[in-house]
């Protein structure tokens, strides 16, 4: 279990047996272990002998004493799909998909609830809170309802209808409003303060981070299980949809711990952030070599998941791509959606649009040659298209009336 949280700029500790938002210094905290205590005991041999189907395998570097005391409804254990060769992928030769949308609540979001919520509750949270502009929604109502907690959610109003539903169906109590995301993390604040809530905004509490962390290591022994090697493995290029960038900061952290557990050495994948165009305030500030990023004004995509136009762990991010020799790139609203329809149409992967927008920064960078075509690359999918189904048009789908007797000779022509 961890033994401290420490506050990611400046060092400084915190206790670890209450609930915590920001450190003092207002910064995101981090939950910190004794690994070195844990180098005989939790081994890549002891995580694969244990029958749990979930990332709390992993139990040892998650906020827990016990893994029966997870809030877990079979979070994580992802597939690493390796791409067919064909059409727009066929000049790749190690290219993979991490597919989120295997989780419980249909994306990665499950993971950082799950931790979330599993020490808020050990911690005597009552009712959380959050904002959202998405899937961070359904899997906050579903992990709250799992652990019988209270769930208040604050949600642009133009949400992706999936979200609104499958939060009110799980009785969260769901208000829309009339703005973006920031917007509703000041009413959030606001209802902290007034109501006593517990936070659980995007790095705004310590545990997040934690469960999206087992991305990170999940990906160690997906790719050594893939290559048939005993030692686990990390990817050359890891390519993310950023938002919040918890997952990011996470699996940057989870390589940490690897190491100092004595699991992989120092190599590293090179970490790329993608981003919509029209919401770019982690790629803008890299390019301009900043520490900090800026908010980016008017942020608009369809991909909400990327509709983060102030993040509180920007500092944290653009540390990882300098630290890595990674980079930054921007996709436009066509582009990530017909990344969308190439995974579905050609790799049977239908994604969300923040997996279209990965796969179409890949090309990006593979077309402009930072992206080799031996490299082991990894693409996330970080939720499932069916949560997006309202961006489909399907108004062109012909009708049949199955009374015709001859219904068929018309499109008889068309199936060659």
């Amino acid at each position: 279990m961890h033994t401290r949280l420490v506050c990611s700029e400046t060092g400084e500790t915190v206790p670890i047996d209450r609930l915590q938002n920001l450190s003092p210094a207002g910064r995101p905290l981090l939950a910190d272990y004794d690994l070195e205590a844990l180098r005989e005991s939790f081994t890549p041999s002891v995580v694969r002998a244990r029958k749990q189907r979930s990332f709390w395998r992993f139990w040892e570097v998650l906020p827990v004493a016990r893994p029966e005391d997870a809030i877990s409804l079979g979070e994580g254990c992802t597939p690493l799909l390796a791409c067919e060769r064909r059409g727009a992928f066929a000049g790749f030769e190690r290219l993979f998909v991490k597919d989120e949308a295997f989780n419980p609540t249909g994306s990665f979001k499950a993971r950082g609830m799950a931790a979330a919520i599993t020490r808020a509750k050990a911690l005597g949270a009552q009712v959380v809170a959050l904002p959202s502009a998405g899937n961070a929604a359904g899997a906050a109502t579903s992990y709250a309802a799992r652990a019988g907690l209270g769930c208040v959610l604050f949600m642009p109003e133009d949400t992706p209808p999936a979200n609104i539903v499958e939060s009110v169906a799980g009785g969260a109590r769901v208000f829309l409003v009339n703005g973006l995301i920031g917007d509703c993390g000041k009413l959030v604040r606001a209802g902290v303060e007034r109501f006593g809530w517990f936070d659980l905004s995007t790095l705004k509490e310590p545990f997040r981070i934690e469960g999206k962390k087992t991305m990170g290591y999940e990906l160690a022994f997906d790719l050594a299980d893939h290559e048939g090697s005993g030692g686990l493995q990390l990817p050359d290029v890891i390519l993310y949809p950023t938002g919040g960038g918890t997952g990011l900061i996470g699996m940057w952290k989870a390589f940490a711990e690897m190491e100092r557990l004595g699991w992989i050495g120092s190599a590293r994948p090179r970490m790329v952030v993608v981003q919509a165009e029209g919401c770019a305030p982690i790629v803008t500030a890299f390019r301009q070599g900043e520490e900090r990023a800026t908010p980016f004004p008017n942020a608009r995509t369809v991909a909400s998941g990327l509709r983060v136009p102030a993040a509180i762990g920007d500092f944290l991010m653009l540390r990882v791509l300098r630290e890595s020799g990674g980079t930054a790139v921007t996709v436009t609203d066509d582009e990530l959606l017909r990344g969308v329809d190439e995974l579905s149409r050609e790799q049977g992967i239908y994604a969300c649009p923040e997996g279209g927008a990965v796969w179409a920064a890949a090309r990006k960078l593979r077309d402009d040659g930072w992206l080799r075509s031996n490299e082991r690359v990894v693409l996330f999918n970080t939720g499932a298209g069916l949560k997006y189904n309202h961006l489909v048009d399907t108004t062109g789908v012909p009708r049949i009336d199955h009374r015709d007797p001859d219904a068929l000779s018309a499109i008889a022509g068309s199936m060659g």
